[in-house]
């Protein structure tokens, strides 16, 4: 796969804005460079290894974001085991949670590689489920509205301080949201997104809905690319400074989209990003159908 370094950082800072916007990054690295005329670099057998790659400079950028937590997650751990007790309401309960939302995404993603593997070079499965996800994310601000009952005259700000906090969790509802993120591992359903709209039906705040997203993402992230990343080490041919490259664009933007994001959640809504994925899913749909390239070479 001869890649030009315009390409792979094309890539980069799509990977990095979209992993962590609730607009499904593997729908985008699927729709886009099919809409750019670059189909060929989608259906080539490296093509989910390079952007698995990209996705693990994301989860570098997680992972020197939320280092605290992380460094708490595994002090905490230990000493949970250790001491062989764990507390619901905890901080050390906090990472239990982590490690059984990742459970579901990794078992299904293990079960349907190959099936899922197919989707992942198709432009127009990616570009219907990107409309999809559109309904996710609002029927998701629906039934969080709902939800809040009598609070739905306090301001935004108020009624995000009557959310529960994530350490009040059970682990049946860490599985739920983490069944929540294996529908992510279709393209054009986004991994953020319908986690957190997960962490929104459990009645977390859009802040730590958006913080657990993030923690749940990053093993799955390290996980994948365990697996995929390898592969491309077999091609002798392969750029792989190149690759490097793009795996620190991709990470310094997704550091900054989740430097902008856990703000924009302390009193955003996932209203905007529902809009974009069905004008822009519609958009690539029609235009897929009618098999039209934008005059843009890729």
């Amino acid at each position: 796969m001869n890649l030009l370094i315009f390409q792979v950082l094309f890539l980069s800072i799509l990977q990095g804005v979209t992993e962590l916007f609730p607009i499904s990054s593997l729908g985008h690295t699927v729709i886009v460079p099919a809409l750019l005329g670059g189909g060929d670099l989608v259906r080539n057998d490296n093509f989910l290894p390079l952007i698995t790659a990209l996705h693990l400079g994301t989860a570098v950028a997680l992972v020197l974001y939320f280092w605290r937590d992380w460094v708490h997650v595994v002090r905490t751990l230990f000493v949970s085991v250790r001491d062989r007790k764990v507390e619901r309401n905890s901080e050390e309960w906090i990472c239990w949670l982590v490690l059984i939302g990742c459970v579901p995404a990794g078992l299904i993603g293990l079960v349907l590689e190959k099936p899922l593997k197919v989707l992942f070079a198709t432009p127009l499965v990616a570009a219907s489920f990107l409309i999809v996800n559109g309904f996710i994310l609002f029927f998701g601000e629906v039934l969080r509205r709902r939800s809040e009952g009598a609070k739905a005259q306090l301001s935004v700000k108020a009624r995000e301080a009557h959310a529960r906090p994530l350490a009040s969790l059970s682990w049946k509802e860490a599985i739920l949201v983490g069944l929540a993120q294996s529908l992510a591992l279709v393209p054009g359903i986004s991994r953020s997104g319908t986690t957190i709209v997960g962490g929104l039906s459990v009645r977390l705040s859009h802040a730590d809905a958006a913080r657990f997203s993030f923690l749940l993402g990053t093993p799955i992230i390290l996980a994948a690319a365990l697996l995929e990343i390898p592969k491309l080490f077999h091609h002798s041919d392969f750029p792989l400074l190149l690759i490097f490259t793009g795996m620190v664009v991709s990470g310094i933007t997704a550091y900054l989209s989740t430097k902008f994001l856990m703000k924009y959640f302390e009193s955003g809504r996932l209203n905007p990003f529902a809009y974009y994925c069905w004008g822009f899913g519609a958009i690539a749909l029609v235009l897929i159908l009618l098999n039209v390239h934008l005059n843009i070479q890729f």
